[in-house]
């Protein structure tokens, strides 16, 4: 079995089954501190039963584990039972049963009925065709049995079926350079099943999941964790948890990953509004212009921000420095923004160019990621293919080692001089370009296993800073993300292409990002490249963006409404007032977020998991608890929607005329007007809705005064 990384992803061959041999339990099971000590030809395991189901990890655990989980998890009581081909192992909660050749097993609940269990694909020479738990030399496979039609959820930011079954799928963050692949920016082996179990690698390195994927095969889940440790969870939920009326099993499983990951903060109320952007405002006449336009045209927008090349030099970046020629007062500059009412965002990435003099003193410190052959700082090259007219190409240049505390606690300190200076937020970028092979960190680790969580180290580090040092409320975007990135409150889709694939792609890829327990995420509104000024996609996009938990104007080229034609912009300004109108449901969603692990946009199988027709509709979504959104994705304003049960009626703002009841368990199909959307509540629906605002400082209430909104019928 071997893995290969690509430019397009990875390419994993088909196992030979035959060459991979089974784990089996060496000697009677036996209890030390509530860990059940399974005793194998690959070293001991432990099985420990917990508040959240299974848990099976090496017994010596990984040195190096980053503080991915943020609760220690106390093994239950448990009574052991050793028979001579199987074991069993009960706690009040759950009911193991272990068979010892092949190591296999059956988890249930205390009243016996069965959650999960481990593969049932048998083979005619021998009792599993795929192991239910090996020791290869690329890492520790790990096989789950589905049941026929068995869906499964989650695995990070991926932009395709939200539905995994099927699928091959990789844990691997990439600069993806688009929506159009298995490869993205933001990735976490976390997935669920809609009958009340989930997975998680409690891991930093890359982890390969068949999901019925019929060329390993399509009755199993199978794992490969590519690390020499292994901790897995199987979350479990009980029956008669199960049954209780308007149960939520999969709402479950995400509180628990969030649990154990963390929870995200609540985004401050600012971060809610128009975040303004593109790649990107040349100089300080041109942003001031911009934003002097906004106020003046009485367009709500909260935030304006310098992107990447916007206000630092790409030759020498990144130091946290003004280019000198375009900003030589940027204070000044931060002055009039703030003057105009305006938060100010920055862009930044975790790499030094070889050009600037802070390249040879973080060498110097060992506060570079090093360069395993050489032993000195490792010099990153970049992909030229990339870049193009308006992204200039990137310098040679050095990595930031987060592992080393001096540099952590340097970078992280860093940004005050920023925040001191008036600016607001910050847009970390990039940080997937640790290579398997070549780069050594200070704590030892190299490869595959800092590959990952060195987005979450990145991400850390300049949420740290926003806690510390923001006047304004902590709150950073970023790109890359892995297990627990949820905790430094949000990110947004980097990259999709300019057109209705892209933004459907880039929609989903949120939803799915939500389903793997990160609630908050931004798409780049207009599409980021590519850009053939189409009015329609322009406008359909922003509608859709009203309802997610952030609002980006982003891309190559204006993004602003008024650069598009001016039946665009008024459809685009009819949007953001509504975006601004619903400010305080929103900051009840974002709560509500942060105390559950549900994200904004959720998707039908999260919110109606007691209807089953309702998950194929995989392209609309609800906002919140209340709103049923359909993006229309097509340019001949169509849209085709399914309403669950109950009684809906059309959202309309103005409340004009009487809505028409629509009976839910029916789809339904639409033809729209350019500035109308397909956005559904309950007949009995109450929504509060805010005073029009020009950015969100205009509420200094703490709770924002609103009046609530029921439908006319």
């Amino acid at each position: 079995m071997t893995s290969k990384q690509t430019e397009s992803g990875f390419d994993i061959n088909i196992p030979d089954w035959n060459q991979i041999s089974a784990l089996k339990i060496l000697a009677p099971l036996k209890c030390i501190d509530g860990a059940v000590v399974c005793q194998t030809q690959a070293g001991d395991l432990h099985f420990s039963l917990t508040k959240y189901g299974l848990r099976v990890s090496t017994a010596v655990p990984r040195q190096n584990h980053y503080d991915l989980l943020v609760n220690k998890v106390q093994a239950e009581d448990v009574e052991v039972t050793n028979f001579t081909e199987y074991s069993v192992v009960k706690s009040s909660k759950y009911h193991l049963d272990i068979r010892h050749n092949p190591l296999a097993f059956k988890l249930s609940d205390a009243s016996g009925h069965l959650i999960l269990q481990s593969c049932t694909d048998s083979h005619f020479e021998r009792q599993h065709r795929v192991p239910a738990l090996a020791r290869t030399s690329n890492g520790w496979l790990f096989s789950i049995a589905l049941k026929s039609g068995e869906a499964i959820y989650g695995l990070g930011e991926k932009w395709g079926a939200l539905n995994k079954r099927g699928q091959l799928l990789r844990s691997y963050n990439h600069d993806a350079l688009g929506v159009n692949a298995e490869i993205s920016y933001k990735n976490t082996p976390f997935a669920w099943s809609p009958e009340a179990w989930g997975v998680f690698v409690n891991t930093p390195a890359p982890v390969t999941h068949a999901v019925g994927y019929a060329p390993w095969s399509q009755r199993n889940y199978t794992l490969l964790v590519e690390d020499e440790y292994f901790d897995m969870f199987l979350f479990a939920e009980p029956k008669a948890k199960q049954s209780i009326q308007d149960a939520n099993p999969a709402a479950t499983i995400i509180q628990y990953y969030a649990e154990l990951t963390g929870h995200a903060p609540v985004p401050p109320r600012w971060s809610a509004g128009v975040i303004l952007s593109k790649a990107y405002y040349q100089d300080a006449d041109e942003i001031l212009a911009v934003a002097e336009e906004v106020r003046k045209r009485k367009m709500p927008c909260d935030v304006i921000s310098f992107d990447g090349r916007a206000w630092q030099d790409t030759d020498t970046r990144f130091t946290f420095e003004w280019c000198k020629k375009r900003y030589p007062e940027p204070a000044k500059v931060i002055k009039q923004l703030k003057a105009l009412d305006f938060k100010i965002c920055v862009w930044e990435y975790p790499l030094i160019s070889v050009q600037h003099a802070w390249f040879k003193e973080f060498a110097d410190k060992g506060w570079l990621l090093k360069d395993k052959r050489t032993g000195e700082a490792y010099q990153y090259d970049w992909d030229q293919q990339a870049f193009g007219e308006v992204l200039t190409p990137l310098p040679r240049s050095g990595i930031v080692d987060f592992t080393h505390p001096d540099a952590y606690q340097f970078w992280r300190d860093a940004h005050k001089t920023l925040f001191d200076d008036g600016v607001d937020m910050i847009k970390a970028d990039f940080g997937e370009q640790v290579e398997d092979d070549n780069m050594l960190a200070y704590n030892g680790e190299s490869g595959k296993a800092l590959h990952n969580v060195y987005a979450h180290l990145y991400n850390r580090c300049v949420y740290e800073a926003a806690e510390m040092y923001s006047k304004s409320g902590a709150f950073i975007f970023s790109r890359s993300a892995w297990i627990g990135s949820q905790r430094f409150n949000s990110q947004w889709g980097g990259d999709p292409q300019a057109d209705w694939e892209g933004m459907m792609s880039n929609i989903r890829g949120g939803i799915s990002w939500g389903l793997s327990g990160a609630p908050f995420y931004a798409t780049d509104v207009g599409g980021f490249y590519r850009d053939t000024r189409d009015d329609k996609l322009y406008v359909r996009w922003s509608q859709a963006a009203v309802f997610s938990a952030h609002f980006r104007f982003h891309g190559i080229g204006a993004r602003e409404p008024w650069s598009y034609s001016d039946e665009a912009n008024a459809a685009v300004t009819k949007a953001v007032h509504l975006r601004y109108r619903l400010l305080a449901y929103l900051e009840n969603c974002f709560q509500e977020s942060s105390e559950t692990g549900l994200p904004v946009q959720r998707a039908m199988v999260l919110a109606f998991p007691q209807e089953k027709q309702s998950w194929a509709f995989e392209n609309q979504f609800m906002f919140g608890n209340d709103f049923l959104v359909v993006p229309c994705f097509t340019p001949d304003d169509e849209v085709e929607f399914y309403l669950p049960k109950g009684e809906w009626v059309q959202f309309d703002i103005d409340n004009r005329l009487a809505a028409k009841v629509l009976v839910g368990q029916q789809v339904y199909k639409q033809n729209l007007a350019l500035d109308e959307m397909a956005v559904f509540v309950r007949k009995n629906a109450r929504i509060p809705l805010c005073k029009l605002v020009q950015h969100s400082d205009e509420f200094n209430q703490k709770n924002i005064p609103s009046e609530l909104w029921a439908p006319r019928v």
